[in-house]
């Protein structure tokens, strides 16, 4: 599924635990899509240091997935 903004400010969302959110950071980080100065995704916009936190919300190039936990 695909994040969106106000995905932020939904009640309902669910986040991600501390640890997954450090790790999809990391990955985030180390690509070539990834736009330091802004923390900004080149493929899809977004700040990743915001989408990287939403249980839904996956990678555009597929380098990290939905979070459900098990």
């Amino acid at each position: 599924m695909n994040a969106k903004p106000w995905d932020l400010i939904n009640p309902n969302t669910q986040y991600v635990p501390k640890e997954v959110f450090a790790d999809r950071m990391n990955t985030c980080l180390t690509c070539d899509n990834f736009i330091k100065i802004t923390s900004q995704c080149k493929k899809c916009g977004c700040f990743m240091n915001l989408k990287c936190q939403m249980a839904h919300a996956s990678c555009p190039i597929g380098l990290w997935k939905e979070y459900s936990p098990k």
